[in-house]
């Protein structure tokens, strides 16, 4: 899951001064040479106005826009999407929960719950009434008003009030296969996210197939037979694989100890860990690492 410091590291955008002020994160973008990414979380909310023709990916549903749309991205539901002429242009606002901390609840609107519509069409009057926005925000994020965070919090309200009086785009048709082989790619861009480890504070976000299945805004049981049907693999057996692959890694190209590599694949318990890698490769982790770097 991408936190704000990654963001900027990412687009190469200068670290705002006020980054760990203690009250929550705001900034405003205009998107024409921003850097967009492949399907990912985020623990940061995202709201972008998007220009030209785009496909949007969220869970196993794809949704077009061909002229203007407002996107909703949440920390709950990874997403993807592409420009379908190359094109980038519009807004984005990225703002944290915190940022809204005593005043009011964000994810109580509907477009920020996982079963919610994330992308809404534009006319060019709700258009040029959304462009008005996003040029207020960059208006006041450059003041020295005491309260421009407050303004900041109420244009962007204006925004989710603006976009659920409009048409949520509508799920394009996708054949059950077509449905079930996205689901199996968004599954796979997903777990392979999460790797490789560079640190040994560092952990897996996922861990369980029904740790996916939430990700995916799928049920557990129906993420299991698509993959199972696609790779003929189940959902905690591609998860074991790709863990082993990493233990294995670890074990071999670094200097961790078992106890921290345990950790860092998601085990409270080192000893789960070792009869996890015995049983798969008939060694205990410390034999492997022994015979692989003699």
């Amino acid at each position: 899951m991408e936190n704000i410091e990654e963001f900027y590291k990412r687009t190469t955008l200068p670290l705002p001064k006020d980054l760990n002020n203690g009250i929550g994160h705001f900034n405003v973008f205009r998107r024409t040479g921003c850097i967009t990414v492949p399907y990912s979380r985020k623990n940061y909310f995202k709201i972008t106005l998007l220009k030209g023709p785009n496909r949007v990916h969220y869970a196993d549903k794809t949704l077009e826009s061909q002229k203007y749309a407002l996107l909703f991205s949440d920390p709950l539901v990874p997403y993807s999407w592409d420009s379908m002429d190359g094109k980038k242009d519009g807004y984005f606002c990225i703002f944290t929960e915190e940022f809204f901390h005593n005043f009011g609840t964000i994810r109580n609107y509907p477009l920020f719950k996982i079963e919610g519509n994330k992308l809404f069409l534009l006319d060019e009057s709700a258009l040029k009434e959304v462009e008005r926005i996003f040029e207020k925000m960059f208006e006041e994020k450059e003041t020295e008003y005491d309260f421009k965070d407050d303004i900041l919090r109420n244009l962007t309200i204006e925004l989710i009030h603006l976009a659920m009086k409009m048409e949520p785009a509508k799920s394009v048709q996708n054949t059950p296969t077509d449905k079930k082989t996205k689901i199996t790619s968004l599954f796979t861009e997903l777990l392979n996210r999460q790797f490789p480890i560079n640190l040994p504070h560092e952990r897996l976000d996922l861990k369980a197939p029904r740790d996916y299945a939430k990700s995916l805004n799928v049920h557990t049981n129906h993420l299991n037979r698509t993959l199972k049907e696609v790779t003929e693999k189940t959902t905690r057996e591609l998860i074991a694989s790709r863990v082993l692959e990493e233990a294995k890694i670890l074990l071999k190209h670094t200097s961790w100890n078992v106890n921290e590599i345990a950790y860092s694949l998601g085990y409270e318990d080192s000893a789960h860990f070792i009869n996890f890698f015995k049983k798969r490769v008939n060694q205990t982790p410390y034999s492997y690492r022994t015979l692989q770097n003699v």
